[in-house]
């Protein structure tokens, strides 16, 4: 971040991204077009990667989410599973980790049918062992990713 009002503007839009410019220029105490032209140096920085929309799973017909652990079959096999499972559309994501697994896959579907089919998938496409639990309750999540402070 260049200093202060660049983090405060990533910071406004984390928390809403729908802010309008004048919403944004009101946050930060800049005219609307010195906010335009920090957003496009951020933009083009790479530091505001995109903008979406956050949806509700269970009105889009995928209330059950799973994270499941894969861990290959053969540690001597090629580390390619983020490229063999990226077909699966009900991966919402996959991170590597450290520990015993070697990637964590965060997953949404219909019902437990569907995720039986989708860890099914999974052990196919990639050649790995799985460890799956299911999310009973979630309290929050897309929270707002504040700069800290410094950077």
């Amino acid at each position: 971040m260049e200093d202060a009002v660049d983090t405060r503007i990533v910071a406004e839009l984390s928390r809403d991204g729908r802010a309008t410019l004048a919403d944004l220029s009101a946050a930060v105490g800049l005219s609307v077009s010195a906010v335009q032209a920090r957003l496009k140096r951020l933009e083009a920085r790479g530091v505001i990667t995109g903008y979406r929309a956050t949806v509700d799973a269970e009105a889009v017909g995928r209330p059950l989410a799973a994270f499941i652990e894969i861990t290959p079959l053969d540690p001597a096999q090629p580390d390619n599973a983020p490229e063999l499972l990226e077909h699966l559309g009900a991966i919402e994501a996959c991170h590597s980790i450290a520990g015993d697994a070697a990637y964590m896959l965060f997953a949404r579907v219909a019902s437990p049918r569907a995720l039986e089919d989708l860890v099914r998938d999974i052990r196919h496409a990639a050649g790995v062992r799985t460890r799956t639990t299911v999310v009973l309750q979630t309290f929050y999540e897309h929270r707002p990713l504040v700069p800290a402070a410094g950077d």
